[in-house]
């Protein structure tokens, strides 16, 4: 199991990323590299929850998420065809003095296969760098839609 520990600064505030985040429409995959609209299924949506299925590349998961308290988002895997056990994410929003906003990201994967093991291992060994590009490429997006320069995004 590889637990993956993220950080990033951003000048949208934790109500901007939360939406964001909670945006399940045709524009996701804009904001977020890892989830293909060819693999986006909305199975419920309530005010602060939702059931999900998202993926690219093959690997797909269905999250249950949480976001009940404003402040961070939970998501439990609920199903995956890769990622079982103990899997999902965690965002937390910190409005910082200075008018910016620190993202805290975990990131836990339990391969439930063969696949899932050897993805897992991989991103125990180069999760940070990875995930924590995707991240701050997430962040570049984000501002650039509540900025509105989602050409330079």
């Amino acid at each position: 199991m590889s637990t993956i520990h993220l950080r990033q600064l951003t000048t949208a505030s934790p109500a901007q990323f939360l939406a964001a985040l909670t945006d399940f429409g045709p524009e996701r995959a804009k904001l977020f590299g890892r989830s293909a609209t060819e693999y986006l299924r909305v199975h419920e949506l309530g005010q602060s929850h939702a059931d999900v299925t998202e993926g690219s590349g093959g690997i797909w998961e269905r999250l249950r998420y949480d976001w009940s308290d404003p402040a961070r988002v939970v998501m439990k895997t609920t199903g995956s065809n890769t990622w079982g056990g103990a899997s999902g994410h965690t965002y937390t929003f910190t409005r910082l003095a200075d008018g910016t906003t620190q993202v805290d990201a975990v990131v836990v994967r339990e391969g439930k296969n063969l696949k899932g093991r050897l993805l897992g291992g991989l991103l125990g060994l180069l999760g940070k760098r990875v995930l924590g590009g995707e991240l701050a490429k997430t962040a570049k997006a984000v501002e650039a839609r509540y900025t509105g320069l989602a050409g330079d995004a």
